[in-house]
């Protein structure tokens, strides 16, 4: 870990969990009162727990807010494999029991990747999970023939290319992602910690905390197992997706759309949908617009709203 790399806001502790092979970091945003509910949130494929910090302003000290970096990512990045989507719901599973032993079943919130997670978590620990909020995520359409781990790349494009980069220093990490298509719709001040978070090493060799062969083992299930879709429609819980109205690039295609979910064959889940206007999928969780947003169905999944 560099020697900034810790959690931005004065309000947030870092903790540790053993999971299986060592040690998972945990971020946690403690509630103002010591009955508030708990929320557990789990980040994207090359993120880490500071994506939800712009949420966790938004949510006030109304929850604790538990935000797990995964398994070979950021602070858990000494964790090695099997990754894929159960070993990290289960690891999920084991923060909840050691962090909110007390609190019985609890909201799950995931983006992208973490709402694929989510959805695992649900079914496979049910006794944890008492409503899921997935944003932009979590849901699997069908995909065309061929698909394969090779349109990871360009699924991605510059969060998977950094990581085989290297980076002078903290200014030239920042330049890199402000050339990014979605980077300008965020909170400045919030992205901050979240890039910090995800540098390792010394100048002038800094580089991505995120391993890549963790990025690869579990994009490419999401990319070609069925089964790591499957588990949205096996949710034993009320759910709610939110999509992005953008993309990964701030493109006009978005991860969703009306016809890709129609595609998905959600009919009779109990699966709420709502778009989230002026919004791609970073700025959805962190951005002006998203991140209120996504706190107050939050707040509604863990029986404040």
């Amino acid at each position: 870990m560099s020697p900034d790399q810790s959690a931005s806001s004065s309000t947030v502790e870092e903790l540790a969990v053993g999971v299986p092979g060592g040690e998972l970091a945990v971020l946690r945003w403690p509630a103002a009162e010591p009955d508030a509910p708990v929320v557990l949130a789990l980040h994207g494929i090359t993120a880490n727990g500071l994506a939800w910090e712009l949420v966790a302003r938004e949510l006030a000290g109304r929850v604790t807010l538990l935000a797990p970096d995964l398994r070979g990512r950021a602070g858990s990045a000494g964790l090695g494999g099997p990754y894929g989507m159960d070993r990290h719901a289960d690891d999920a599973a084991l923060v909840l029991r050691q962090l909110a032993g007390g609190a019985g079943k609890v909201a799950v919130a995931g983006h992208s990747m973490g709402a694929f997670v989510t959805t695992r978590l649900a079914v496979r620990h049910p006794e944890l999970v008492r409503r899921v909020v997935l944003v932009d995520g979590g849901v699997g359409f069908p995909l065309p023939a061929g698909t394969s781990t090779e349109a990871l790349a360009e699924l991605l494009g510059p969060a998977l290319a950094r990581l085989s980069m290297t980076f002078a220093d903290m200014a030239a990490y920042r330049a890199f992602w402000r050339a990014h298509p979605a980077w300008s719709s965020l909170d400045e001040a919030a992205a901050e910690g979240y890039l910090v978070r995800d540098l390792t090493g010394q100048e002038p060799r800094l580089r991505s905390a995120c391993v890549r062969e963790a990025v690869e083992a579990d994009g490419g299930q999401l990319l070609s197992d069925p089964q790591a879709a499957a588990a949205v429609r096996q949710l034993p819980c009320p759910a709610e997706l939110l999509w992005a109205e953008r993309g990964l690039l701030d493109d006009p295609q978005g991860v969703y759309d009306e016809q890709r979910l129609a595609a998905a064959g959600l009919a009779g889940l109990d699966l709420t949908l709502r778009q989230i206007k002026d919004s791609n999928h970073y700025s959805i969780l962190m951005g002006q617009v998203g991140a209120p947003l996504v706190a107050e169905r939050i707040l509604a999944a863990a029986g404040l709203g």
